[in-house]
């Protein structure tokens, strides 16, 4: 199989999965995000016990990039301690935006790499990058987030 036809089917799958669209008990943040240029609207939700992130879920709708890419980045956050999931923003922003072309540095992505080619379509962008701006809101400013 074609490396982008598996990119595809990666985006595609993961688009249509109901695994990481639910609300999680007991969050300790929740933001929305949305992207007013096309309509897409999540409500990213974490529990964080420890400075590890126990638990991720989103719910709301937008197209296919903006979901597969929320699902995708829940998927790579789940466990890990809020410093690692961090990183793993910065260089999924880094790859989306052609800073980070490094294959051995975007290994930490696993499968968010599938969305690396969307870097080349501007109008996509902000639909994949909307989970991860939710994200950085959380982290960053975690007082606004809940």
């Amino acid at each position: 199989m074609e490396l982008n036809a598996l990119y595809n089917q990666i985006i595609v799958e993961n688009s249509r999965s109901s695994q990481n669209r639910h609300k999680v008990s007991e969050a300790t943040a929740s933001l929305e995000g949305v992207n007013p240029s096309c309509g897409d609207d999540i409500v990213l939700e974490l529990r964080v016990k420890d400075g590890i992130i126990e638990d991720a879920g989103f719910t709301g709708e937008g197209c296919a990039i903006s979901q597969a890419s929320a699902s995708l980045m829940i998927d790579l956050i789940l466990g890990k301690p809020v410093e690692e999931a961090q990183n793993l923003l910065k260089t999924f922003l880094g790859m989306i935006k052609g800073e980070i072309s490094d294959e051995a540095q975007l290994d930490s992505l696993e499968d968010a790499i599938a969305l690396k080619g969307i870097s080349h379509m501007p109008g996509r962008v902000k639909c994949a990058v909307l989970p991860w701006h939710t994200l950085m809101g959380i982290i960053e400013e975690p007082e606004t987030a809940k």
